[in-house]
């Protein structure tokens, strides 16, 4: 069952789930009147608590269609929406305004301006400057962080930069738990501060921390078994004396991997049109 769009109650700030201020409410019902008397561009914002699980870019373009943002000959409409238990957020633009607020712009609006906000619970902050960032890039005034664009890193690139990283690291890794002498805890001491940082690029930022603690306490435990075995006491003696046959190789990698793994002026839509273009985000 598709989740209820709320009516429009002549209002242009609609905050379901109650995180803004009244003042900051009313700042930018204020603030999106001026703006809409002045340009006619209409930008609305609706804050839910959750969307029940249908993904914010259908639901988002029921809303529009439903408000009929902007002006009918210009389709000149904006609809932000957050779903905060969700840490989710998009900006739908109207078709008319995608030439100047271009996905790539509200891309960046949602990481520069909402994303590091929200994740201080400042939603306040974060939704006035993004109806400030709004505004500024259909004026053509935003820039935010251009460097970010090439910064930001696809779900893809990340699993691909994560596996290179843990695949160099993982052989460093594996040589430190064959070999029998000091240099093995050497290596281990020495590869700690890479676990640290590198998981930094592939994880989130609060999980940054899981593969190094993961390291620094599995490592010594498979190290004190992998000495205590045939297999590893074999591999430590083939390594000190600098050699070993094929069929020894293709064994270890058989066994590593079995060890491992508010209120304001009457507002209505203007008759406007969305095609779907815009920006969603998390946080």
């Amino acid at each position: 069952m598709q989740k209820v769009v709320p009516e429009l109650w002549n209002t242009r700030v609609h905050d379901e789930a109650h995180v803004l201020k009244q003042e900051t409410i009313e700042a930018l019902e204020k603030k999106l009147k001026v703006y809409e008397d002045s340009t006619s561009n209409q930008i609305a914002i609706l804050i839910l608590s959750t969307l029940d699980g249908e993904s914010i870019e259908e639901y988002s373009m029921r809303v529009a269609e439903k408000w009929v943002l902007g002006q009918k000959e210009k389709d000149n409409g904006v609809l932000l929406l957050i779903a905060v238990d969700d840490h989710a957020m998009r900006i739908e633009v109207g078709a008319g305004l995608e030439g100047v607020l271009t996905d790539a712009l509200c891309s960046r609006i949602i990481r520069n301006e909402m994303a590091p906000n929200f994740r201080r619970a400042d939603f306040d902050t974060g939704v006035t400057a993004a109806i400030e960032a709004i505004v500024a890039g259909i004026g053509g005034e935003y820039k935010g962080d251009d460097a970010s664009d090439v910064n930001e890193l696809t779900l893809t690139a990340r699993i691909l930069i994560g596996f290179a990283i843990y695949a160099v690291l993982g052989i460093f890794a594996f040589f430190a738990l064959i070999i029998q002498d000091r240099w093995a805890w050497f290596i281990y001491a020495f590869l700690i501060p890479f676990f640290a940082i590198f998981p930094a690029l592939v994880f989130p930022l609060h999980l940054w921390y899981v593969p190094g603690l993961s390291y620094i306490i599995i490592f010594p435990i498979i190290k004190w078994l992998t000495m205590r075995s045939a297999w590893g006491k074999k591999m430590g003696k083939t390594m000190a004396s600098g050699g070993g046959s094929g069929s020894s190789s293709g064994s270890s990698s058989s066994s590593w991997s079995s060890s491992s793994r508010s209120s304001g002026s009457s507002f209505s839509g203007g008759g406007g049109s969305f095609g779907g273009g815009g920006s969603s985000g998390g946080w």
